[in-house]
């Protein structure tokens, strides 16, 4: 789950974390509120949407030579000419795709002085099963840039989860920063609240872009990217009320309601399978066989007839899948009961896109035998291969 940057920095500044004042704002009347609340005389109107690179964004409905979705403002004047701009047009920055995203709300912050900016992120590192410290001189720039063009300006420190943070953590990254003194000092008492915040709520991700040292040697959080681990959710319950339901997509809306694990993705090709490793290995053998998957869909080990019946709902919402391919192996989840949600389903919904289903596992004879005899069209699989090959024909004659 993630958040938008004013409800970050809202929460980092629970746990010390140095930010600047700011207010949101979902109008423009609350922009202009806001800014009034603020000293001023330099304000910054920030979009608020779930991507980055806003302010290298673009609004659709603005044309080319407009401003971004980070704007400096000298006036209250300004920041409603901002705010009437920007609330309600679509922007579209590198990580939104081409459809972009509706601004619905504004983050009014003081404007800063700033004399030099940071990258500083904590994550999970799958490979060391460790909170990983990533740490650039480079802050305010494309992070991915940075790695791909100059690698060796990225220091990556991994905390043991045995001792915790510790006092050579902090100093490294002080060092990898470039920064001495007292910013030495400051740069390790911010890492320290970064990873009481990161343990705290069980976040997934914590990145600081920039970091930034102002003109009166303080260091500052000007911009925060913060996303939690769903599965902690409920030890959480005011942290869930935070998501914004608008910045998601409706279908993964609707799957998280079944406990169905669902990314939509951009090809024809629908896929419910049992396991995400198997999900993985699914969308990998279309791809192979020269298709692209339209989604990533988990149903997991204990699936339901009536969650069978809800994947194959969201699965169809898509109207770019011209077919499904079905790849089960039964084990916790019987391949009978998988069987009679997929024929429920195909009733239930007028299906009428090609269905190919692969079942292996327990009770597999069962579930080959309620599909021959529920007189659907569905066609039947030996093993992936052949349920890859045969999906990619049926929906390339379609």
């Amino acid at each position: 789950m993630n958040i938008h940057e004013y409800q970050a920095k809202e929460l980092l500044a629970n746990f010390g974390v140095p930010v600047p004042a700011g207010h949101a704002a979902m109008s423009v009347e609350e922009a202009v509120q806001a800014a009034g609340q603020l000293p001023g005389p330099l304000w910054v109107v920030k979009a608020q949407i779930h991507a980055g690179g806003r302010g290298k964004g673009k609004f659709k409905e603005l044309g080319p030579e407009a401003k971004g979705g980070v704007r400096l403002a000298k006036s209250i004047e300004e920041v409603r000419a901002h705010a009437e701009e920007m609330l309600g047009k679509t922007l579209v920055t590198i990580q939104t795709g081409a459809q972009g995203k509706q601004v619905q709300r504004l983050y009014i912050t003081d404007g800063v002085d700033i004399a030099r900016e940071f990258y500083l992120a904590l994550l999970v590192d799958r490979e060391t099963g460790r909170i990983a410290v990533v740490a650039s001189t480079e802050g305010g720039m494309d992070i991915e840039a940075v790695a791909h063009d100059a690698p060796e300006k990225i220091e990556t420190i991994t905390i043991d989860p045995a001792t915790g943070l510790m006092p050579h953590h902090g100093r490294a990254v002080a060092a990898a920063l470039g920064l001495t003194g007292d910013l030495a000092k400051q740069a390790q008492n911010v890492l320290a609240k970064l990873y009481d915040a990161f343990l705290g709520t069980d976040a997934s991700q914590i990145e600081i872009n920039p970091l930034a040292v102002t003109d009166d040697g303080k260091l500052l959080v000007l911009d925060a990217k913060v996303g939690f681990d769903s599965n902690a959710m409920f030890r959480h319950k005011g942290l869930a009320e935070l998501r914004d339901l608008t910045e998601e997509d409706p279908q993964e809306i609707e799957a998280s309601k079944y406990d169905l694990a669902y990314i939509k993705l951009d090809g024809d090709i629908g896929c419910m399978v049992n396991g995400a490793g198997l999900a993985m290995a699914t969308m990998d053998i279309i791809k192979l066989n020269g298709a692209e998957p339209a989604n990533f869909l988990d149903v997991g080990g204990g699936a339901s007839k009536e969650k069978v019946t809800a994947a194959f709902k969201i699965i169809l919402a898509d109207p770019a899948v011209k077919g499904i391919l079905v790849n089960i192996f039964g084990g916790i989840m019987k391949c009978d009961i998988i069987a009679d949600g997929i024929v429920a389903a195909a009733r239930e919904v007028d299906l009428k896109v090609p269905l190919v289903v692969r079942l292996e596992g327990t009770n597999v004879q069962q579930g080959k035998d309620i599909l021959a005899g529920s007189g659907l069209p569905i066609v039947a699989a030996n093993d992936l291969g052949d349920a890859a090959q045969k999906i990619v024909a049926e929906v390339k004659a379609a």
